[in-house]
C-alpha cells in the first residue's frame, strides 16, 4: 500500500511538473521559484510587528552565551600566556647563566688550566666532556626557548584578535539593541496615530454627495434658465394664418366683445392693426 502511494506521488508531482514545462517552457523553474518567495515573502508580511521585535530581541540575547565563553576562554589564554612569559624568562635567566659557565670552561681548555672540584682534579677530558654535554644541553634548552618565544607570539596575538573580536561584537550588540529600541518606538507612534485615526470617515462618499448636490444645482439652473427663455421666445414660434372658411370670426368676436361696440377711426397717418 505504502508502495502504491508512493507511486501515485510520484505520478503526480511527474504530471505537476509536466504541466509547468507546457505552460511556462524552460522557464518554468523560475516560475516556481518566484511563487515560492512571493508567498514567503506575504507569509513574512503577515507576522505581527512586535513578534519580529520580541524575535529579533531574543536573537540579540542568544549571543550572550557566545560571549561568555569567548571571554572565559580568552581569560584562560591571557592565564596560560603570562605563565608561559615567565616561563621563557626564566629559561632566559637560566640560559645566561650557562652560558658563563660554558664560556668559563672554554676558557680553561684554551689556558690548559686544571681546577679542583671537591678535591679531585679534574683532567683536561673531563673539563671537555662537561663541556661538551653543557654546550649540547644550552642549545637544547635554548631551542626549547625559541619554540615557547614563538608559541607564546602566537598565543598574544591570538588574544589581541580575541579582544578585538569581543569589542566589535559588544559593539554590534549595542548597535543592534539601539536599533531595534528604535524600531519598537517607531512602532509605538504608528499604532498611537492609528488609535487617533479611529474615526475614519470615507472621502469618496462625501465627494460623491457632493457632486450630486452640485449636479442638481445646475439642472434647476438649466430648468430656470429654459423656463426664461420659453417666456421670451414663445411668441417667436408663429401661428398660422390660414383659417377655416366656414368659421365667422366677426361673429366670435361681437359675441365676446358686443355687437354694438364701435372701433374708433384711426387718424390720418395712422395704421390700424
Amino acid at each position: 500500500m505504502v508502495c502504491s502511494m508512493m507511486k501515485k506521488g510520484l505520478v503526480a508531482a511527474a504530471l505537476g511538473a509536466g504541466a509547468l514545462y507546457l505552460a511556462f517552457g524552460t522557464h518554468a523553474t523560475s516560475y516556481v521559484k518566484t511563487a515560492f518567495h512571493k508567498v514567503r515573502q506575504n507569509a513574512k508580511d503577515a507576522v505581527d510587528p512586535q513578534f519580529e521585535i520580541d524575535r529579533a530581541r531574543d536573537e540579540i540575547n542568544n549571543l550572550r552565551p557566545m560571549i561568555e565563553k569567548n571571554i572565559e576562554t580568552l581569560a584562560r589564554a591571557e592565564v596560560d600566556a603570562e605563565h608561559l612569559e615567565r616561563e621563557t624568562a626564566t629559561i632566559q635567566a637560566n640560559l645566561t647563566s650557562e652560558k658563563k659557565v660554558i664560556l668559563g670552561l672554554r676558557d680553561q681548555l684554551k689556558s690548559s688550566e686544571v681546577r679542583l672540584t671537591s678535591h679531585v682534579a679534574d683532567t683536561a677530558d673531563e673539563i671537555k666532556g662537561d663541556l661538551a654535554h653543557r654546550y649540547d644541553h644550552y642549545r637544547y634548552v635554548e631551542q626549547l626557548l625559541a619554540e615557547k618565544q614563538a608559541t607564546l607570539k602566537a598565543k598574544r596575538k591570538t588574544i589581541k584578535a580575541a579582544h578585538e573580536q569581543l569589542e566589535n561584537l559588544r559593539t554590534q550588540k549595542s548597535t543592534l539593541l539601539a536599533k531595534l529600541a528604535g524600531i519598537e518606538a517607531r512602532l509605538r507612534m504608528i499604532e498611537a496615530t492609528a488609535a487617533k485615526n479611529e474615526f475614519q470617515f470615507d472621502d469618496s462618499a462625501l465627494s460623491r454627495a457632493k457632486e450630486t448636490v452640485t449636479e442638481l444645482e445646475e439642472r434647476l439652473d438649466v430648468m430656470a434658465r429654459r423656463a426664461e427663455m420659453e417666456g421670451r421666445y414663445a411668441g417667436l414660434e408663429g401661428t398660422s394664418r390660414v383659417v377655416d372658411p366656414s368659421r365667422d370670426v366677426v361673429k366670435e368676436v361681437d359675441d365676446a366683445f358686443g355687437g354694438n361696440g364701435s372701433r374708433p377711426t384711426p387718424k390720418s397717418g395712422e395704421k390700424s392693426l
